[in-house]
């Protein structure tokens, strides 16, 4: 079983639903043989990369309400998220382009496999939400990737280069396809599509409902074995 999860660095639901479809999966009998990929979407592609514009003066200037409006906004958010565990500082958190990231992300899932994309992908929403750091700048996904053990050089040959950007827009232009207008997005071997961070009894229904699809059940009609032969003969 695949599933592709359409998600941003900076998208504070996706974190959540990230936690919350792990969850599920550690109660799925079947989760060894279930693979995780991570596709790109952009939530704010016109963002600069050097922004040093605080996401709550962004969310007070979209919805309204002022800043104390959208440091409440962002209070509940992280209230959400502390029930999974996650330990968010919204307060702190920056604007900032997520391209590169999403093209790190498509190299990690080339040199290592979902595997290391997925480690990848953790320590990038972990820098963003707990350490407020700026995802869009190349020092701080240097040390990301360093740490997650993708390799420098290559690293470094990407940063440098416009690599991996066609697969973030095609990722992007498959989720819209897809009909979504938001992420997280989860879909399950292009059959199944959640659309946000769903409980995890949501999740678990869709896994079980897709391993199902996937791996049907032989029902026998007539069980008459005067009517059948065996290993021991037929009977007459």
């Amino acid at each position: 079983m695949r599933i592709e999860i359409w998600s941003d660095v900076v998208c504070p639901w996706c974190y959540i639903g990230k936690r919350r479809l792990e969850r599920a999966l550690a109660g799925f009998e079947h989760a060894d043989e279930v693979e995780v990929v991570y596709r790109s979407f952009e939530l704010d592609p016109s963002a600069p990369r050097d922004s040093t514009e605080p996401v709550v003066e962004v969310i007070a200037r979209k919805y309204g309400g002022g800043v104390d409006g959208a440091r409440q906004m962002l209070q509940r958010v992280s209230e959400v998220a502390a029930e999974e565990g996650l330990e968010y500082h919204l307060e702190r958190t920056l604007r900032g382009n997520t391209v590169d990231a999403h093209r790190l992300l498509h190299l990690a899932l080339e040199q290592g496999g979902p595997r290391l994309q997925g480690e990848l992908k953790e320590a990038l929403l972990a820098a963003y939400f707990t350490r407020t750091e700026n995802v869009a700048d190349h020092d701080v996904l240097r040390k990301v990737a360093a740490d997650t053990g993708l390799d420098a050089a290559r690293v470094e040959q990407m940063l440098g280069s416009q690599e991996f950007t066609d697969d973030v827009h095609a990722d992007v232009a498959q989720a819209q396809a897809f009909g979504a207008s938001g992420v997280p997005f989860f879909v399950v071997d292009r059959a199944y599509g959640v659309s946000g961070a769903q409980p995890v009894e949501v999740f678990a229904d869709v896994l079980e409902r897709a391993w199902a699809a996937a791996h049907p059940t032989l029902t026998v009609v007539g069980a008459d074995q005067d009517a059948a032969c065996g290993p021991d003969g037929c009977p007459v």
